[in-house]
């Protein structure tokens, strides 16, 4: 069956299926457009509220401070935060600061608890922001959820130590994202006679899941086992 492109507009066409044609393509354009802004704005009005609230709380009820009249200062939270951001990123950069930071860490790594949270969200901040691509080293294919069906996972790492030990073969670290939202999924150790590269960069991968399979990979072919 052939598949119309919905951007081709015809002289043969009714009047209403042209209208249905060009609202689905004015969907096409705007609302990526429009949900990348919304996104945004969510996150401006979250990093903003971090501590927006208690520095308008300051300058109205203490110091008595407004700007036009109005009761709260939009965006001063979050003008704030990025201010506060820079001068720790200075101060980790000379001597004294960086003294001082890392005895704030020891700190947190010594309260039951809070050093256990604290530790995890500190490697993964580190594995997001450090630029270290080798993170997720490439994409490849596996047997899951049972035989016969496959699923797209991202290499991390070889499996080693104590936990290498316990398994019955050599077995390697895979994330497997989750459709739309790649931020979640689940740690799983295939075993490297299992593991079937794919001769996609990673970002392709990524892309493939979060459209749900529409965006197909350009002409790729599936490697071989390793």
């Amino acid at each position: 069956m052939k598949i119309e492109n919905p951007f081709i507009i015809t002289e043969d066409q009714g009047f209403w299926r042209r209208i249905k044609r060009y609202l689905f393509t004015g969907f096409l354009i705007l609302g990526p457009i429009g949900i990348t802004l919304f996104l945004l704005w969510k996150g401006f009005l979250l990093l903003d509220g971090i501590l927006g609230k208690g520095i308008n709380l300051v300058l109205k009820d203490v110091l008595g401070f407004k700007i036009f009249g109005l009761a709260s200062i939009p965006g001063i939270g979050f003008l704030v935060l990025i201010i506060l951001l820079i001068i720790t990123g200075f101060a980790a950069h000379n001597v004294f600061g960086n003294k001082l930071i890392q005895k704030s860490q020891r700190f947190m790594n010594q309260i039951p608890l809070v050093n256990r949270i604290y530790h995890a969200i500190e490697q993964i901040s580190q594995a997001i922001f450090s630029g270290k691509r080798e993170v997720f080293k490439r994409a490849v294919l596996i047997e899951y959820p049972r035989k016969g069906v496959y699923s797209i996972a991202v290499m991390t790492a070889d499996t080693s130590g104590h936990l290498q030990d316990k398994l019955p073969e050599d077995s390697i670290s895979v994330f497997l994202p989750t459709t739309p939202n790649p931020t979640s999924g689940f740690l799983l150790f295939v075993p490297k006679s299992e593991i079937i590269e794919l001769d996609i960069s990673v970002e392709e991968a990524l892309k493939l899941i979060i459209s749900g399979g529409t965006l197909s990979a350009q002409d790729k072919t599936v490697g071989e086992k390793s």
